[in-house]
């Protein structure tokens, strides 16, 4: 079933917006975040009931939900958002991916993850194919603000929270300019795919910790 949800996902992409990429990356950025409501929204009524309680899952899906927010607000910047079509394109696609991932991670949390994994590595695959034929052009555009103050002005906490596979504060983007800026993004979907891949591994919902919180347990003294 998540083959066939991405499948179409990317096959609506891959023929609309062949010849326009940032309307293309706006409808995907619209759509990507969605999963991590879904994600949010089940576990924050999971813990209402009193069924199950893991804050540090809520902070890593809602950096993850933050990071993909600003790549949508990079894209809006860059026009990708103008025409109203687009607009209703990727609203009304992220509505019913909303629903359809919220039952998914109800039914089966793995393959609610394994969805995400696979859209994270399109988006990967996408914007490194722009970036290896567009890159003469993007070097000569400068940063936008927004992509400024997530990447290095703004609070980084988090940027960090996202990126299970690094100890917090360990990566941070080059934004001289718009190069930089999609290379950043780019290397962002690789984080969201690998922390998708840890979310489905044995003893995860357990076992796996945000990277602030896996910094704090390994500076706390040891107990005698």
């Amino acid at each position: 079933m998540t083959r066939i949800l991405v499948g179409i996902l990317v096959f609506v992409i891959n023929k609309v917006y062949a010849n326009r990429p940032y309307p293309r990356f706006y409808v995907l950025e619209t759509v990507a975040r969605v999963p991590y409501f879904s994600y949010l929204s089940v576990l924050h009524f999971y813990e209402t009931l009193g069924f199950w309680r893991k804050a540090d899952w809520l902070k890593i899906h809602f950096s993850e939900s933050w990071n993909e927010l600003h790549h949508l607000l990079i894209m809006e910047s860059l026009g990708g958002a103008e025409f109203w079509g687009d607009r209703l394109l990727a609203k009304t696609t992220a509505l019913i991916y909303y629903w359809v991932i919220a039952a998914l991670y109800v039914v089966s949390p793995r393959s609610a993850y394994h969805f995400m994994e696979l859209v994270e590595e399109h988006a990967y695959a996408s914007y490194n194919k722009f970036l290896q034929v567009e890159a003469d052009s993007l070097k000569t555009q400068p940063a936008p603000d927004v992509a400024v103050q997530y990447y290095r002005d703004g609070d980084l906490y988090m940027f960090d929270e996202f990126q299970t596979a690094h100890p917090a504060e360990e990566r941070r983007p080059q934004v001289d300019n718009l190069y930089d800026v999609f290379v950043a993004i780019r290397d962002d979907e690789m984080e969201h795919v690998k922390t998708m891949v840890a979310c489905q591994q044995p003893g995860a919902q357990q076992e796996l910790l945000s990277p602030h919180t896996a910094l704090a347990a390994e500076d706390a003294p040891a107990l005698p």
